[in-house]
């Protein structure tokens, strides 16, 4: 197999400040272009989002994917959710994805799509998941659709409407595909 540049590889404490950079960056790109109240600001506040990062950073649940270096993407894959998706559907084996974020410079590679995707096979391999969830901002309906257009679907909304992110989508993991040839290598 030919050298990938791109490496995809468990983030660690060393890596929170990258990926912090990767969400406000986005943040910014989502203020000045699209429609949305998405990360205008930390949720709940930075150390709250700070928290969270390292909790997962911790619990080994967030990986980076970097280009020489350069942190380009983040995704944290979860076989546990916060109780914002029903109790029902709690009980079927998925992965819950969080904090997928591309960095704008890497925009239109399909890399998004592709970490998913690896996500969900990486959870079906490991211990059966048969879905892949997200929770995406309420209010970003252009995000909703993206979720949509890579067959994703609705399933409502969470029930604590103070949560932003509580827009839930899944998608059955016997869908996803490896690309071929892969995008990246895993560290």
């Amino acid at each position: 197999m030919a050298y990938l540049p791109l490496e995809l590889r468990l983030a660690d404490e060393n890596d929170h400040d990258a990926i912090v950079g990767l969400i406000d960056a986005a943040a910014q790109w989502l203020r000045d272009t699209k429609d949305t109240d998405q990360w205008t600001q930390p949720w709940r506040s930075e150390e709250d989002r700070s928290n969270r990062i390292r909790r997962d950073l911790t619990a080994g649940k967030t990986w980076l994917l970097r280009d020489h270096g350069i942190a380009m993407a983040t995704i944290t894959a979860d076989p546990q959710d916060y109780p914002i998706w029903p109790p029902d559907q709690q009980r079927e084996l998925a992965v819950y994805v969080r904090r997928l974020v591309v960095s704008r410079a890497y925009a239109g590679r399909r890399l998004g799509r592709t970490l998913l995707d690896w996500a969900g096979l990486t959870a079906r391999r490991g211990y059966g998941a048969r879905w892949i969830r997200v929770d995406v901002w309420r209010t970003n309906k252009e995000l909703h659709a993206y979720y949509e257009s890579q067959g994703f679907t609705s399933c409502g909304v969470c029930s604590d409407p103070a949560y932003p992110s509580g827009a839930l989508f899944q998608k059955p993991t016997d869908q996803l595909e490896s690309v071929w040839p892969p995008l990246f290598h895993e560290a």
